[in-house]
């Protein structure tokens, strides 16, 4: 960890929200840091002196979008009773992937989940692995607690969790709303 790290100066927050903010435009495969420093008005040398290097800022901006990505998740999932079962949290999690807002985050997540599996030492390094954890945290609070810690309780999360990211990878291809959420529909009714 890097003092900036540790201690994050606020020209360093500012700097990561403008690249945060383009990562959900642009994406993170083509990024250099020149075009990135000049769209965000500042130099690469200091993009360089706060991150570190190009693969620090690129770990900043996936700590970034993982924990954008949670906080909206724990609130819908924050909102939801766990007497009425996992069934309701996933169609309240599917109402927020299917949402035209998200899909700059969604496809970030996407990106960043091939390539953790791609270049497993890299600045992606453990994110597709961390965020099935956190998926699967997120939807046991679905669960009654009699049934979260067994192992029929993590193989209904882990179906749940696969529906949803299949209809999600489908839906981001192929925009179409109607298709993937009739499909998640039929899936967790099946489950329930």
């Amino acid at each position: 960890m890097t003092r900036s790290e540790s201690n994050p100066s606020p020209r360093r927050q500012e700097l990561l929200e403008a690249a945060y903010s383009h990562a959900l435009r642009s994406g993170l495969g083509e990024l250099s840091l020149r075009p990135l420093a000049e769209e965000i008005q500042t130099s690469p040398r200091v993009l360089l002196y706060l991150f570190g290097s190009k693969d620090g800022l690129i770990r900043a901006l996936l700590a970034r979008a993982r924990a954008d990505e949670l906080a909206h998740l724990q609130q819908l999932t924050g909102s939801q009773d766990e007497a009425q079962g996992l069934q309701p949290v996933a169609c309240e999690l599917w109402r927020w992937l299917s949402a035209d807002a998200h899909r700059g985050l969604l496809m970030l997540w996407v990106e960043s989940y091939a390539r953790s599996l791609i270049d497993p030492d890299g600045s992606w390094a453990g994110f597709a692995r961390d965020t099935v954890g956190d998926w699967l945290a997120l939807l046991a609070a679905g669960q009654p607690a009699g049934l979260r810690d067994t192992e029929a309780g993590l193989a209904q999360r882990t179906a749940v969790l696969a529906v949803l990211r299949g209809a999600l990878l489908d839906l981001l291809a192929t925009g179409d709303v109607t298709r993937t959420t009739a499909a998640v529909h039929l899936q967790l009714a099946a489950l329930g």
